[in-house]
């Protein structure tokens, strides 16, 4: 017998949700997006569009698109290297999420907008703190 034996219970799973701004259908969103082309590739990878902090609520909400590495990580108009890119990315999910909710509800699960405004909170001692910009 184990001193501290473990937990028989299973830890729940987040549900993935498919992204909101793109179908799965193999074509890698900027090259649809920039240069309306349609090619279907199979080497796409997933872009959570909030990263860092928000990378979960990205994941939960479907807030990702799938991305030639191209346009992911490695060509100039990487994501990952192209703040322009990645800003119509961020708007092109606040767009897609305010089809079904408001820009509060938004601003209040990112904690900022797309357009870079930033969420301004009020503690409760009178201070009004803004979030960290885009």
């Amino acid at each position: 017998m184990l001193k501290y034996p473990k937990k028989t219970e299973k830890k729940k799973r987040r549900k993935h949700r498919l992204s909101i701004l793109h179908p799965d259908d193999g074509t890698c969103y900027l090259c649809w997006k920039l240069n309306h082309d349609c090619h279907i590739r199979n080497n796409l990878e997933t872009h959570h569009v909030f990263g860092g902090p928000n990378r979960r609520i990205s994941e939960e909400y479907g807030f990702k698109a799938k991305l030639c590495p191209e346009h992911h990580r490695t060509g100039p108009e990487a994501v990952h290297r192209n703040i322009k890119n990645m800003r119509l990315l961020q708007k092109e999910a606040q767009r897609a999420y305010e089809r079904t909710h408001t820009r509060r509800q938004f601003m209040e699960l990112i904690g900022r907008n797309g357009n870079g405004q930033q969420v301004i909170m009020n503690c409760g001692n009178g201070i009004k703190h803004g979030t960290r910009g885009l």
